[in-house]
């Protein structure tokens, strides 16, 4: 039998179908995502009626649920010892149980009035929770995929790609589906709930198939007998609060998200009133693809220049993006040609921060079993899931809040000049100062970069020959 060649810190190398079939399993878990992060709101309001009052206070009360949730889901992982292992387990009960709940978001049973709030209540706590018992374990198993930095970077791309192509899926498709779903059911009306639906319902089949076909594929080994300290919800928190690099990770990882969650949340309102074309909104979603360029590019760029420039990069080509649309928007409002450009930058920018910062949390992990010598890894990827949510939250509360203090009217054939400008604020202003602020936390208060990753990389590769030979 031919011995199995290693790389430099003693693991197997990946190969083309390992990067494949784990990449494969965020697919379908960013179609959920992407469906209610897009949909869900305007389906509330417009298919059950609810109130935009009712509807943001609800999803402000889940976000702060999760931040009690999420670091408990990342314990409950952390202290699993099963013959199947700890991560694909609970990737599995997530999966099944948040396909469930899922379908359920869109689906009301003829309920009306109080009962409705109540139940659409339950179904999105229930969402987030069942979510994370999912997204916790997925993005907890790479950094034990490898321990190269070189994989970590060409396989964090491989998820990341997948989520976007899922959200440009389902944001440039996801109506015109509903719609057809919605005629083949006998619905005149775009906005009926049959569609939804429908539509909710095939997205958790391909969730189904797709996770299935990450856990039967991707290797994990047993974690029965393996002695590990148990982790508590006390120490959970601690380890969150007393790690100086994924406090330093959170701040770069939530002012990216946000500068990008609030110019998607704004975008439509900005196309509309600024440039009188809403239309070209459409542009704005089908730019994603430049994202999946981005991250597609991320390994190449990062193996000849520092991840510090890389990043530079990813944070100075959407500011870059958001000028030339905020000077467009007197020059040239309705160009197609400079919304395709600008989106590009914003995307490609997007793209090469979402493979630097999937490395980081990697790298994060590492540094926190040589400061507290355990390793928590769903503790620390729970923080992730956190900041997904919140920033999609803030970004969804800040937009009727801040369309509430420009004066915007819906029912207005146009709007004040004052309310354009704040509109120009909100999409552009907001934004490239949250990008300004994610490249001076990752360049002033992340240090887990060059010489000092590589000692951390030595060190921790000699605690687990440690461990494996007592």
């Amino acid at each position: 039998m031919k011995e199995q060649k290693l790389n430099a810190y003693g693991m197997a190398p990946l190969t083309a179908k390992h990067y494949f079939v784990y990449g494969m399993g965020n697919f379908a878990s960013q179609l959920s995502w992407t469906m209610v992060s897009t949909y869900l709101s305007i389906f509330y309001t417009d298919v059950f009626g609810l109130g935009t009052g009712a509807v943001a206070l609800l999803m402000l009360i889940a976000k702060v649920w999760d931040g009690i949730n999420d670091p408990m889901m990342g314990m409950i992982v952390d202290n699993t010892h099963t013959r199947f292992g700890k991560f694909r387990i609970w990737l599995v009960i997530g999966t099944l149980v948040n396909s469930v709940v899922f379908v359920l978001l869109f689906h009301s049973f003829n309920l009306s009035g109080t009962a409705l709030y109540v139940y659409v209540s339950v179904m999105y706590i229930l969402y987030g929770m069942t979510y994370t018992v999912m997204d916790v374990p997925y993005w907890s198993w790479l950094p034990n995929l490898t321990n190269d930095p070189h994989e970590r970077e060409k396989v964090s791309v491989i998820p990341r790609f997948f989520a976007s192509l899922a959200g440009f899926s389902v944001s440039t498709f996801g109506l015109y589906i509903i719609n057809y779903l919605n005629k083949a059911a006998g619905e005149s009306n775009l906005y009926a709930e049959k569609g939804y639906t429908l539509f909710a319902i095939i997205i958790a089949v391909i969730f189904i198939v797709t996770i299935g076909i990450t856990v039967f594929n991707v290797k994990e080994e047993s974690t029965v007998g393996v002695s590990a300290e148990k982790t508590s919800l006390k120490q959970a928190f601690h380890v969150i609060v007393k790690n100086d690099q994924l406090l330093a990770f959170i701040g770069l990882l939530l002012t990216f998200n946000l500068c990008t969650q609030i110019a998607k949340s704004f975008a439509v309102y900005y196309f509309k009133c600024v440039c009188h074309d809403e239309y070209l909104y459409s542009i704005f979603g089908f730019a994603i693809i430049a994202e999946m360029v981005g991250l597609l590019c991320f390994p190449k760029i990062a193996a000849k220049i520092s991840r510090e420039k890389v990043y530079a990069f990813a944070c100075g080509l959407p500011i870059a993006g958001f000028v030339l649309l905020g000077v467009a928007g007197y020059v040239a409002p309705q160009s197609k040609v400079l919304v395709v450009v600008c989106c590009a930058l914003l995307f490609f920018g997007s793209g090469l921060s979402l493979g630097v910062t999937t490395c980081c949390m990697a790298d994060v992990i590492d540094y926190g079993e040589v400061k507290f010598g355990v390793r928590n890894e769903s503790v620390t990827c729970s923080a992730q899931t956190f900041l997904m949510k919140a920033a999609m939250a803030v970004a969804g509360g800040l937009t009727g809040i801040g369309l509430q203090i420009v004066g915007y009217n819906a029912k207005a054939a146009a709007q004040s000049a004052a309310t354009v400008m704040g509109i120009r604020m909100l999409m552009l202003v907001i934004p490239i100062i949250l990008a300004f602020a994610s490249f001076g936390i990752y360049k002033k208060y992340y240090t887990l970069k060059g010489e000092k990753m590589e000692e951390i990389t030595r060190k921790v590769n000699e605690m687990h020959e440690k461990k494996q030979t007592a």
